[in-house]
């Protein structure tokens, strides 16, 4: 059976009350509670995680190469811009890493078009709200790269 960690970064416990004209109603539990049901229809065991601490994040991409975790979505929030911490984590562990975002960065803020997680990412997917983390689990039970 395939295990996918997914991970949130700051904030992302506050879904369904923080700014939900760019983010909707819908909270964290939710989309775990979804995204842990569409991995059992697959024989996929989905771990959700969130922190809003940078430490505890690099912790669990660590343990998620030490406990042959096959893959990682990840919504790394603010860090997503400046985490260098996070970065070089993602870099030095050899568990793909589905970068994902709930809006579309790119239509907001200027500070936020920039990712310091992609270049180390197998992909990112941006703006399509929670539709994002099941396509990342999607690409993962075909293969990182979306391939059958």
């Amino acid at each position: 059976m395939k295990k996918i960690l997914m991970l949130n970064g700051p904030n992302l416990n506050r879904l369904g009350k923080r700014e939900p004209g760019i983010y909707g109603a819908r909270t964290l539990k939710d989309l775990e509670e979804r995204m842990i049901q569409l991995g059992a229809e697959s024989q996929v065991e989905v771990i959700c995680f969130q922190s809003n601490h940078e430490g505890e994040l690099i912790d669990k991409l660590h343990e998620a190469e030490d406990t042959e975790i096959d893959g990682i979505i990840f919504n790394p929030g603010a860090f997503t811009h400046y985490s260098y911490g996070i970065r070089d984590a993602i870099a030095g562990i050899d568990c793909p890493v589905i970068e994902v975002h709930i809006s579309n960065v790119y239509q907001r803020e200027e500070f936020r078009h920039k990712s310091v997680i992609a270049p180390v990412s197998a992909g990112q997917i941006a703006g399509l709200g929670f539709l994002g983390y099941e396509l990342a689990l999607e690409a993962f039970k075909r293969g990182a790269e979306g391939e059958e």
